[in-house]
């Protein structure tokens, strides 16, 4: 049976580690063939080792947020593969806690270079040769953070809820192109931005508790989210263009609560 990618030519950046890793592999068990991209070498050789399809992902060592880097890996993909029918801009970071008095222009830049001016510059990247071709799919990773408060430090929650914009708005500059662009926004997922997170919880226990305010009462992995990437990079999501969708176990469906004890 062929994969609901067979055939799709794809780039995944953030690839090195947890939903971008795990997209990578999935689109290659579907049938992709992947440009794997991130900054961190050992991650990405590891994402393309344990694949269990080598042939058909490439690593390319890059800088998502860098202007030549992304025009080096676009073009990566296209001499390699012949075009570009998916875009997963995923790579992110999540910036410093803090009070905002406390932030620096510098820490400001670094997060929105990486999370907002990342994807954009990939987009206008890809989005004149998918044009060209009558079809395509971009999807960037937004965050639940970029539609409510309280789920990340400020930098990355602008940058993120910038995304969101992003995609809204090329999606109708693109009308009528036949390419797709739409934000996934994970709630809490255990990947390397996460992790000290979870690491706390742990030495204190109380790692039960971790995603207890989403109504499904646990937190996600990043397999679940490369699940929702290869829905809206398949052809099964030809008519989903222009939105923000959340896989967070329903956190964004509610107001705070305190939790109930009914026992279902």
């Amino acid at each position: 049976m062929a994969g609901r990618l067979q055939g799709k030519r794809a780039i995944v950046t953030g690839a090195a580690s947890g939903i971008g890793r795990a997209s990578a592999r999935l689109f290659a068990a579907e049938g992709a063939r992947v440009i794997a991209v991130d900054v961190d070498e050992s991650g990405l050789e590891e994402t393309v080792s344990g694949s269990g399809h080598t042939q058909h992902i490439a690593a390319v060592l890059a800088d998502a947020g860098s202007e030549a880097d992304v025009r080096r890996f676009v073009a990566r993909c296209v001499d390699t593969y012949g075009g570009v029918d998916v875009l997963f801009a995923n790579a992110g970071i999540s910036g410093p806690l803090g009070p905002l008095a406390e932030q620096s222009v510098e820490i400001w830049n670094r997060v929105l270079r990486v999370n907002l001016i990342g994807p954009f510059l990939a987009i206008r990247e890809v989005a004149p040769r998918m044009v060209a071709q009558g079809s395509g799919s971009i999807i960037c990773t937004a965050s639940v953070a970029g539609l409510r408060a309280n789920a990340g430090p400020i930098p990355y929650s602008a940058s993120k809820a910038g995304v969101v914009s992003l995609v809204q708005t090329v999606a109708n500059e693109l009308y009528g192109s036949g390419v797709r662009v739409n934000a996934l926004c994970p709630g809490l997922i255990e990947t390397g931005i996460t992790k000290p997170l979870f690491d706390r919880a742990r030495e204190r226990g109380t790692e039960g508790r971790i995603g207890q305010l989403n109504p499904l009462t646990r937190h996600g992995n990043p397999e679940e989210i490369a699940q929702a990437a290869l829905f809206l990079a398949s052809d099964a999501a030809s008519y989903v263009n222009g939105q923000a969708l959340a896989v967070d176990g329903g956190l964004t469906s509610t107001l705070p609560f305190a939790p109930s004890r009914r026992g279902y």
